[in-house]
């Protein structure tokens, strides 16, 4: 291994996935697991916050969770590695609906749109929602041009959801309300 970080093997524009396989740096993949990485880098800021334990063991899974999605969108399933890749699965957004269905049984039922902030976590997760829901898009569209199964694609749906969950359950635990949207 390099004691450098820099390869210069992309000043080409060029990048390469795991496998080996070198493709543009705008191609629909690099845009999906580039996105899921500032999704994750996010989601770090967030953790700079004071954060309730709960909610810090959790950010920390979905992180690793996060570094695993952007390892599986790097890996072509086709053709198949030639080493083990770790890959989201289903698993992962059941995990996410037991946290979101946890957080509901302690929370008051919504009766109208919130707006992002309250304290300075929920509004690190509210960004990291939006990101998400990004990087949810970037997925999908490279779905539309490659096979790379449907677990990313629903992992980062159900994410979004807990994000908004958690940024509501930061703001209860800090005994500050959701800023409720008034309309006009």
């Amino acid at each position: 291994m390099s004691k450098h970080i820099y390869t210069k093997t992309g000043d080409k524009g060029t990048t390469g996935l795991f496998g080996g396989v070198r493709v543009s740096k705008n191609h629909k993949r690099i845009e999906a697991y580039g996105t899921v990485d500032e999704l994750n880098s996010v989601i770090g800021i967030a953790l700079t916050c004071q954060v309730p334990e709960v909610l810090r063991v959790q950010l920390e899974k979905t992180s690793a969770d996060l570094f695993t999605a952007g390892s599986d969108l790097a890996t072509p399933l086709n053709p198949p590695p030639k080493f083990p890749i770790p890959r989201i699965n289903e698993e992962h957004a059941h995990e996410l609906e037991r946290r979101i269905d946890a957080f509901d049984e302690e929370l008051i039922a919504l009766k109208n749109f919130i707006l992002p902030g309250g304290t300075p976590l929920a509004a690190h997760l509210h960004l990291a929602r939006t990101v998400c829901r990004r990087a949810e898009r970037a997925v999908v569209a490279l779905a539309e041009t490659e096979d790379i199964g449907n677990a990313v694609q629903i992992y980062l749906n159900r994410l979004s959801d807990y994000l908004f969950t958690a940024a509501r359950m930061a703001n209860h635990l800090a005994g500050v309300e959701d800023i409720a949207w008034k309309g006009v």
